[in-house]
């Protein structure tokens, strides 16, 4: 899987990865089939040097070269070439336990000029979408996206695109990825305020969503405890069906099993990394625990993988957002014989833990031997939300600056605040006029506070909290260690210089530093390290 555009994510999968969810296979198991050469896929890719990925759960294999995807499905007399399917002479097959497939198309499908002339289908529907003609461009989209990419929105949906962003100035940049869920082509636009338009294709070359975002480089940089030799990654699937997640799985060099921890995200639509401005902290998190003989679970976020899908569902709420999917990680490591099913943690960042509770009130077989809480608020999303702006115009007026638009915006909060605090507003009873959408997602956890669920609980936790975090004030870390004063399982810990995004920093925090290259403070990692080593 190459990576070309660091604004998205993409786990780099090689030849080795492959290996770990194959046979072995060699040049003997060439045979010949109706007088086509069939050779073990492996062999062909190393030989014109291809990028190798295996889907597990779709039983299919994925081609990456020279900008060319060739995509392969056991016992199919077919292949997807760039989203469009091509005949074979021979399917796709695996032979006494060697995965065998007609050596003499795939070099010509990737070497030969008629195959750079195979139009793209994201190409195709982009023009279409360029062009307002909705009708057309309906017809690339998947069933499972038709509902929630219509035709009626696909005539408008450009020309709000180009409004929203100021405009469009020249041809755009075209750069693409894949995972184990969709073929990702992103086209960098530029214009008043550049932006990234990526369209998601599932395996039969269809569009299945869309993601759009500002346009922004990142200037990440690896962390020092990042010691590559330490640890393997391996792409995986979490959940099923028209919401599966692609995800990668992080484990120590050595033999297992080991404990494992699953990363959960914070609001908004992120990707596996957690990826903003400078910093990747869930990728830190998962190669500084792997080298501490610790495997890590993160996976893109469904509101980033599944946008408009999401976006479509007037009654999504935090459940569907955050906790199903955590749930259904800790089951595909539950299957994982490289993992101790006895020891799977979840770790919850900012709003994954503030849904921690009711991740652990879902896990109903008790597989979750422990949770950690980074920035996890322990009040309201609401009040939350509310004392962030407070706290961030205190900051601001300390360091001298402006402060008018965050008081504006401390405005807008507390009258979201009394409408979901009015009693006579709730999910059967809407507001008409709700700030922020879905309104259903509000008073759907109204009232919900996760310190008040947590005191009902038990099991071990570990809450840490930076001392400098301008979203999640030390004043959250507070609540927690005053509702759960009772309980003998939880222990606590803050860092005077982390921030919201789990790094040092000097300065005070009004999250303008998360542009810079940070990485999660190390002594976090190694405080998460002892604590789960100690459970056993």
């Amino acid at each position: 899987m190459s990576k070309k555009n660091k604004k998205f994510h993409v786990v780099a999968t090689t030849a080795l990865a492959l290996t770990l969810t194959l046979p072995a296979l060699s040049t003997s198991a060439a045979s010949v089939q109706n007088g086509s050469k069939l050779t073990p896929i492996r062999d062909v890719a190393a030989k014109i040097g291809a990028e190798i990925k295996w889907n597990q759960s779709t039983q299919s294999v994925t081609l990456t070269n020279n900008n060319h995807v060739i995509t392969f499905k056991i016992g199919e007399k077919k292949a997807l070439i760039d989203g469009k399917s091509v005949a074979l002479n021979q399917p796709f097959r695996l032979v006494s336990g060697h995965t065998l497939v007609d050596a003499d198309f795939i070099t010509k499908a990737m070497t030969s000029q008629e195959a750079a002339e195979v139009a793209d289908t994201a190409d195709i529907f982009l023009e279409l979408l360029k062009s307002g003609d909705g009708t057309n461009a309906a017809k690339y989209i998947s069933s499972t996206s038709s509902t929630s990419l219509p035709e009626a929105f696909l005539n408008t949906a450009w020309s709000s695109f180009a409004a929203q962003f100021g405009g469009v100035k020249g041809d755009p940049i075209k750069n693409e990825s894949s995972n184990a869920i969709h073929r990702n082509v992103t086209y960098t636009f530029q214009g008043a305020i550049p932006f990234d338009l990526t369209l998601r294709l599932n395996l039969a070359g269809q569009i299945d969503d869309m993601f759009i975002a500002v346009s922004s480089a990142s200037n990440y940089q690896k962390p020092s405890y990042d010691i590559a030799s330490s640890y393997i990654e391996q792409e995986v699937v979490v959940g099923e069906g028209a919401l599966a997640l692609p995800g990668t799985l992080t484990t120590p060099v050595g033999k297992g099993p080991f404990p494992v921890v699953v990363l959960v995200h914070g609001s908004g639509m992120h990707n596996r990394d957690s990826a903003i401005g400078g910093s990747k902290p869930f990728r830190d998190l998962a190669v500084g625990l792997a080298s501490k003989g610790i495997a890590v679970l993160r996976y893109d976020k469904v509101t980033y993988e599944h946008t408009f899908k999401v976006a479509s569902q007037p009654k999504f709420t935090l459940k569907k957002e955050t906790v199903d999917d955590a749930i259904s990680a800790v089951e595909l490591l539950k299957a994982n014989p490289n993992i101790d099913a006895s020891r799977i943690f979840v770790a919850g960042h900012s709003q994954g833990g503030l849904a921690m509770p009711l991740i652990l009130d879902a896990d109903k077989n008790g597989d979750i031997a422990g949770s950690i809480l980074l920035a996890g608020p322990s009040d309201t999303f609401i009040n939350v939300m509310a004392e962030q702006q407070v706290e961030l115009v205190s900051r601001l007026k300390g360091l001298g600056q402006d402060t008018t638009p965050y008081e504006q915006s401390a405005a807008l909060i507390k009258s979201m605040s009394d409408m979901l605090n009015d009693p006579q507003y709730s999910v059967d009873n809407l507001p008409a006029q709700f700030p922020f959408q879905p309104s259903y997602w509000w008073f759907e956890q109204k009232g919900y506070k996760p310190s008040e669920l947590a005191k009902k609980q038990s099991g071990q936790m570990l809450i840490l909290q930076g001392e400098n975090d301008v979203q999640v004030s030390i004043n959250q870390f507070d609540g927690w260690k005053t509702a759960l004063k009772d309980r003998k399982d939880v222990q606590y810990k803050s860092y005077p210089k982390v921030n919201h995004l789990l790094a040092e920093y000097d300065g005070v925090s009004v999250a303008a530093e998360y542009a810079l290259p940070s990485n999660v403070s190390k002594a976090i990692i190694d405080d998460i390290a002892a604590w789960v080593q100690n459970i056993k």
